[in-house]
């Protein structure tokens, strides 16, 4: 195995990938770190540099490749300084430095989405993170953080989105009275998720109004959405609770919400699976 190239904890490299532990820091240099194979793997298109050990070098030798072919740096490290560097308990001896890569909310209007999902005063990075996630999977074509909301390039919600965060436009920092008048202009009917609202899912679902463009927006799983904030959309919607349980956490009520504009969106045809050919 090759000998580290990155040894000392107190190197300019390793204290500058601490740094960006601080929100203040990433915003300004415009950077974050993502931990492990897959995350790396992902975040390609988006590297700056590699740190990697020794050992997950040569594990990871297709990862460490398609790297250098990107044209990032890839330095090898001790286990410590990866650790120093990593955010998770137990690091998997690679991590990427990688630059922002969020999307102008005008870039996004332009597209004219048809299904976006907003997070508006969602505060915990978690679930930011899997409700991104939940959106991809859904097939939505952007998401959007409220200036309310976490930051997006948390190590938190970096790990929750588990790739996704790389997948699809992401906007931040826009104001919800914004959010809301730029997509109900771009042609789509902004829908409020809230369990005190008058609607139902499954109404929705019956009356077909949920083929049409759609923005959903989502907010804090403590409180839910401001009431400010409820009357800003077309119509807030609560998923409706059939057995017993007192309510349903963000992502859970954010994938139900998602997958039903999803399959709305594409009836009668179905839904489109990812692994059909």
């Amino acid at each position: 195995m090759a000998t580290p190239e990155l040894t000392s904890l107190r190197s300019p490299r390793v204290t500058a990938a601490r740094r960006l532990a601080k929100r203040s820091f990433r915003g300004k240099e415009r950077r974050f770190l993502v931990e492990g194979p897959q995350a790396v793997r992902e975040a390609m298109a988006h590297l700056v540099e590699v740190y990697v050990t020794p050992e997950a070098a040569a594990r990871h030798a297709d990862i460490v490749a398609a790297a250098r072919a990107a044209g990032a740096p890839v330095l090898t490290a001790t286990d410590e300084v990866v650790a120093e560097m990593s955010d998770t308990v137990t690091p998997q001896g690679i991590v990427g430095l990688c630059r922002f890569l969020d999307t102008p909310f005008e870039e996004i209007l332009r597209a004219r989405p048809r299904l976006v999902a907003v997070l508006a005063h969602v505060r915990d990075p978690g679930n930011a993170g899997t409700v991104l996630r939940c959106a991809d999977a859904a097939g939505a074509d952007a998401v959007v953080l409220t200036d309310a909301s976490v930051d997006l390039y948390n190590p938190k919600s970096v790990r929750a989105s588990v790739g996704s965060l790389f997948h699809l436009p992401v906007a931040v920092g826009v104001p919800v009275e914004r959010a809301v008048s730029g997509l109900r202009e771009a042609g789509a009917r902004v829908v409020a998720a809230d369990g005190a609202g008058e609607r139902d899912l499954d109404t929705e679902l019956d009356e077909g109004v949920l083929g049409a463009p759609t923005a959903w927006i989502f907010g804090n799983e403590a409180w839910g959405l401001p009431e400010p904030t409820r009357a800003l959309a077309d119509e807030v919607v609560r998923v409706p609770i059939h057995g017993r349980a007192e309510s349903l956490n963000l992502a859970t009520a954010a994938a139900v919400c998602l997958y039903a504009s999803a399959r709305a969106q594409r009836a009668p045809g179905g839904c489109r699976s990812v692994t059909s050919t």
